[in-house]
Protein backbone atom coordinates (compact mmCIF):
# COMPACT_ATOMS: atom_id res chain seq x y z
CA UNK A 1 0.00 0.00 0.00
CA UNK A 2 1.17 3.56 -0.92
CA UNK A 3 2.40 5.46 2.03
CA UNK A 4 0.49 8.96 1.93
CA UNK A 5 2.26 12.05 3.42
CA UNK A 6 0.14 15.11 4.72
CA UNK A 7 1.63 18.63 3.61
CA UNK A 8 1.00 20.80 6.65
CA UNK A 9 1.70 24.05 4.41
CA UNK A 10 -1.27 23.07 2.49
CA UNK A 11 -3.93 21.07 4.47
CA UNK A 12 -5.48 21.86 7.77
CA UNK A 13 -5.34 25.74 7.11
CA UNK A 14 -7.80 26.07 9.74
CA UNK A 15 -5.21 24.82 12.36
CA UNK A 16 -2.40 27.07 13.37
CA UNK A 17 0.86 25.18 12.20
CA UNK A 18 1.44 23.03 15.29
CA UNK A 19 -2.20 21.99 15.62
CA UNK A 20 -1.70 20.29 12.44
CA UNK A 21 0.51 17.43 13.21
CA UNK A 22 -2.65 16.20 15.56
CA UNK A 23 -4.77 16.31 12.75
CA UNK A 24 -3.05 14.73 10.47
CA UNK A 25 -2.21 11.65 12.96
CA UNK A 26 -6.25 12.09 13.82
CA UNK A 27 -6.80 11.01 10.44
CA UNK A 28 -4.27 8.12 10.43
CA UNK A 29 -1.45 9.94 8.33
CA UNK A 30 1.94 8.19 9.61
CA UNK A 31 4.10 11.12 7.83
CA UNK A 32 4.16 14.64 7.34
CA UNK A 33 5.67 17.05 5.24
CA UNK A 34 5.59 20.38 4.66
CA UNK A 35 7.58 23.41 3.07
CA UNK A 36 9.95 25.00 5.84
CA UNK A 37 10.19 24.66 9.20
CA UNK A 38 12.52 27.68 10.17
CA UNK A 39 9.99 29.43 11.28
CA UNK A 40 9.78 27.52 14.41
CA UNK A 41 12.88 25.57 16.87
CA UNK A 42 13.67 22.07 14.99
CA UNK A 43 13.17 20.21 19.23
CA UNK A 44 9.17 21.84 18.84
CA UNK A 45 8.73 19.93 15.74
CA UNK A 46 10.09 17.05 16.90
CA UNK A 47 8.25 17.40 19.94
CA UNK A 48 4.95 17.12 17.70
CA UNK A 49 6.43 14.40 15.50
CA UNK A 50 7.28 12.06 18.61
CA UNK A 51 3.54 13.14 19.97
CA UNK A 52 1.83 12.03 17.21
CA UNK A 53 4.15 8.85 16.13
CA UNK A 54 4.62 10.75 12.51
CA UNK A 55 7.61 10.31 10.47
CA UNK A 56 8.78 14.03 8.77
CA UNK A 57 9.19 12.63 5.27
CA UNK A 58 10.58 15.84 3.60
CA UNK A 59 10.99 19.54 3.98
CA UNK A 60 12.39 22.35 1.60
CA UNK A 61 15.87 23.71 2.07
CA UNK A 62 15.54 27.47 2.66
CA UNK A 63 14.30 29.41 -0.63
CA UNK A 64 16.40 32.28 0.28
CA UNK A 65 13.94 35.53 0.89
CA UNK A 66 10.82 34.39 -0.54
CA UNK A 67 9.09 37.84 0.91
CA UNK A 68 11.00 39.38 -1.74
CA UNK A 69 10.30 36.40 -4.38
CA UNK A 70 13.22 34.50 -4.46
CA UNK A 71 12.30 30.72 -5.19
CA UNK A 72 15.11 28.87 -3.98
CA UNK A 73 19.30 29.54 -4.19
CA UNK A 74 21.06 26.57 -5.81
CA UNK A 75 20.99 28.12 -9.94
CA UNK A 76 21.61 31.44 -8.76
CA UNK A 77 25.28 32.94 -9.98
CA UNK A 78 27.18 35.05 -7.23
CA UNK A 79 24.82 33.34 -4.57
CA UNK A 80 26.94 30.03 -4.08
CA UNK A 81 27.59 30.99 -0.15
CA UNK A 82 24.10 31.69 0.34
CA UNK A 83 23.32 28.11 -1.00
CA UNK A 84 26.37 26.81 1.25
CA UNK A 85 24.15 28.52 4.13
CA UNK A 86 20.92 27.18 3.38
CA UNK A 87 22.26 23.31 2.97
CA UNK A 88 23.61 23.47 6.16
CA UNK A 89 20.51 24.84 8.02
CA UNK A 90 18.48 22.27 6.29
CA UNK A 91 20.89 19.61 7.39
CA UNK A 92 20.73 20.69 11.13
CA UNK A 93 17.06 20.35 10.90
CA UNK A 94 17.11 16.92 9.49
CA UNK A 95 18.97 15.87 11.75
CA UNK A 96 16.82 16.67 14.40
CA UNK A 97 13.69 15.44 12.54
CA UNK A 98 14.95 12.53 11.48
CA UNK A 99 14.16 13.37 7.87
CA UNK A 100 16.16 11.61 5.50
CA UNK A 101 14.44 13.50 2.01
CA UNK A 102 15.32 17.55 1.16
CA UNK A 103 14.06 19.30 -1.93
CA UNK A 104 16.32 21.41 -3.08
CA UNK A 105 15.16 24.33 -4.75
CA UNK A 106 16.40 25.34 -8.33
CA UNK A 107 15.68 29.50 -8.10
CA UNK A 108 13.79 32.00 -10.95
CA UNK A 109 15.24 33.09 -13.93
CA UNK A 110 16.24 36.97 -13.57
CA UNK A 111 15.83 38.94 -17.10
CA UNK A 112 18.40 38.88 -19.09
CA UNK A 113 20.07 35.77 -17.15
CA UNK A 114 23.03 33.90 -18.85
CA UNK A 115 20.74 30.36 -19.07
CA UNK A 116 24.31 28.12 -19.45
CA UNK A 117 25.72 29.95 -16.16
CA UNK A 118 22.79 29.06 -14.55
CA UNK A 119 23.08 25.66 -15.27
CA UNK A 120 26.85 25.30 -14.24
CA UNK A 121 25.98 27.12 -11.25
CA UNK A 122 23.04 24.52 -10.35
CA UNK A 123 24.94 21.50 -11.18
CA UNK A 124 28.40 22.88 -9.64
CA UNK A 125 26.13 23.84 -6.32
CA UNK A 126 24.12 20.17 -6.16
CA UNK A 127 28.12 18.30 -6.69
CA UNK A 128 29.08 20.19 -3.84
CA UNK A 129 25.55 19.53 -1.33
CA UNK A 130 26.07 15.90 -3.06
CA UNK A 131 29.34 15.42 -1.50
CA UNK A 132 28.35 17.11 1.98
CA UNK A 133 25.40 14.47 1.95
CA UNK A 134 27.19 11.22 0.64
CA UNK A 135 27.07 9.80 4.38
CA UNK A 136 24.35 10.88 5.92
CA UNK A 137 21.51 8.94 4.48
CA UNK A 138 19.81 12.10 2.68
CA UNK A 139 18.21 11.95 -0.43
CA UNK A 140 18.53 15.43 -2.16
CA UNK A 141 15.51 16.16 -4.37
CA UNK A 142 15.11 18.54 -7.48
CA UNK A 143 11.30 19.28 -7.82
CA UNK A 144 10.47 20.30 -11.46
CA UNK A 145 7.70 22.96 -11.12
CA UNK A 146 5.56 24.31 -13.98
CA UNK A 147 6.14 27.93 -14.72
CA UNK A 148 1.96 28.90 -14.51
CA UNK A 149 2.72 28.08 -10.53
CA UNK A 150 6.10 30.09 -10.26
CA UNK A 151 6.91 32.28 -13.80
CA UNK A 152 10.56 31.78 -14.24
CA UNK A 153 11.18 28.99 -12.79
CA UNK A 154 14.45 27.44 -13.44
CA UNK A 155 13.86 23.69 -13.16
CA UNK A 156 10.56 22.54 -15.13
CA UNK A 157 10.63 18.98 -16.74
CA UNK A 158 11.38 15.80 -15.47
CA UNK A 159 14.13 15.36 -19.00
CA UNK A 160 15.93 18.04 -17.40
CA UNK A 161 16.11 17.30 -14.27
CA UNK A 162 17.28 13.84 -15.05
CA UNK A 163 20.12 14.95 -17.39
CA UNK A 164 20.94 17.05 -14.44
CA UNK A 165 21.02 14.38 -12.02
CA UNK A 166 22.94 12.65 -14.56
CA UNK A 167 25.95 14.87 -14.79
CA UNK A 168 25.81 15.72 -11.02
CA UNK A 169 26.58 11.80 -10.59
CA UNK A 170 24.96 11.05 -7.48
CA UNK A 171 22.81 8.33 -6.52
CA UNK A 172 21.12 10.29 -3.63
CA UNK A 173 20.44 13.23 -6.13
CA UNK A 174 16.79 12.06 -7.20
CA UNK A 175 13.82 13.75 -8.52
CA UNK A 176 10.65 14.90 -7.03
CA UNK A 177 8.23 13.94 -9.15
CA UNK A 178 5.20 16.06 -8.73
CA UNK A 179 2.14 14.36 -10.80
CA UNK A 180 0.26 18.00 -10.46
CA UNK A 181 3.56 19.46 -12.43
CA UNK A 182 3.99 16.88 -14.87
CA UNK A 183 0.30 17.21 -15.48
CA UNK A 184 0.67 20.92 -16.59
CA UNK A 185 4.22 20.72 -18.43
CA UNK A 186 4.60 17.51 -19.89
CA UNK A 187 1.86 15.25 -19.14
CA UNK A 188 1.72 11.59 -20.40
CA UNK A 189 2.10 10.81 -16.17
CA UNK A 190 2.20 6.96 -15.90
CA UNK A 191 4.71 6.95 -18.97
CA UNK A 192 7.03 9.04 -17.54
CA UNK A 193 6.67 6.94 -14.01
CA UNK A 194 7.68 4.17 -15.94
CA UNK A 195 10.76 5.67 -17.18
CA UNK A 196 11.79 7.70 -14.29
CA UNK A 197 11.03 5.20 -11.62
CA UNK A 198 14.48 4.40 -10.62
CA UNK A 199 15.26 8.25 -10.52
CA UNK A 200 12.34 8.79 -8.10
CA UNK A 201 13.07 10.24 -4.51
CA UNK A 202 9.81 11.36 -3.69
CA UNK A 203 6.04 12.00 -5.22
CA UNK A 204 3.38 14.58 -4.62
CA UNK A 205 0.18 14.97 -5.78
CA UNK A 206 -2.83 17.69 -6.31
CA UNK A 207 -5.22 17.66 -8.86
CA UNK A 208 -5.37 19.53 -12.02
CA UNK A 209 -6.05 22.45 -13.18
CA UNK A 210 -6.85 23.79 -9.63
CA UNK A 211 -4.67 21.96 -7.41
CA UNK A 212 -7.24 20.77 -5.40
CA UNK A 213 -7.75 16.70 -4.35
CA UNK A 214 -6.30 14.50 -6.79
CA UNK A 215 -10.02 12.88 -7.25
CA UNK A 216 -10.87 16.29 -9.11
CA UNK A 217 -9.86 17.95 -11.85
CA UNK A 218 -8.82 16.84 -15.48
CA UNK A 219 -6.37 14.13 -14.41
CA UNK A 220 -7.20 10.99 -13.07
CA UNK A 221 -4.54 11.13 -10.44
CA UNK A 222 -5.64 8.07 -8.81
CA UNK A 223 -5.24 5.75 -11.94
CA UNK A 224 -1.59 7.33 -11.64
CA UNK A 225 -0.91 6.16 -7.79
CA UNK A 226 -2.32 2.85 -8.64
CA UNK A 227 0.44 2.64 -11.46
CA UNK A 228 3.26 3.41 -9.23
CA UNK A 229 1.80 0.90 -6.55
CA UNK A 230 2.07 -1.83 -9.08
CA UNK A 231 5.70 -0.30 -10.41
CA UNK A 232 6.59 -0.84 -6.67
CA UNK A 233 7.00 2.71 -5.67
CA UNK A 234 8.10 2.41 -2.25
CA UNK A 235 8.73 5.67 -0.75
CA UNK A 236 5.94 9.07 0.34
CA UNK A 237 3.85 10.42 -1.54
CA UNK A 238 2.69 13.85 -0.31
CA UNK A 239 0.11 15.58 -0.28
CA UNK A 240 0.53 18.71 -1.83
CA UNK A 241 -3.02 19.99 -2.40
CA UNK A 242 -5.13 22.97 -1.95
CA UNK A 243 -8.66 21.56 -0.37
CA UNK A 244 -11.78 22.48 -2.05
CA UNK A 245 -13.45 22.47 1.27
CA UNK A 246 -12.09 21.12 4.73
CA UNK A 247 -9.04 19.07 4.57
CA UNK A 248 -11.88 16.21 6.43
CA UNK A 249 -14.43 17.18 3.71
CA UNK A 250 -12.31 16.60 0.99
CA UNK A 251 -10.42 12.98 2.27
CA UNK A 252 -12.38 10.27 0.96
CA UNK A 253 -10.16 8.97 -2.02
CA UNK A 254 -7.11 8.62 0.43
CA UNK A 255 -9.91 5.68 2.51
CA UNK A 256 -7.96 3.04 0.59
CA UNK A 257 -4.82 3.74 1.61
CA UNK A 258 -5.55 3.67 5.22
CA UNK A 259 -6.77 7.27 5.66
CA UNK A 260 -10.04 8.50 7.35
CA UNK A 261 -11.85 11.50 7.27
Amino acid sequence: MLKLAANLSWLYQDLPFMDRFAAAARHGFGAVEFLFPYEFPAEEIVAQLKAHRLTQALFNLPPGDWSKGERGLAALPGRESDFAAALETALRYAQVLDCRCIHVMSGLIATGADLSLMRRTYIDNLKRAADRTARTGLTLCLEPINRRDIPGYFLNTTTEAAAIIAEVGAPHVKIQFDLYHCQVTEGDVVRRAEKLLPLIGHVQIAGNPDRNEPDIGEANHLYVLDALDRLGWDGYVGLEYRPKATTAAGLGWARRYGISA
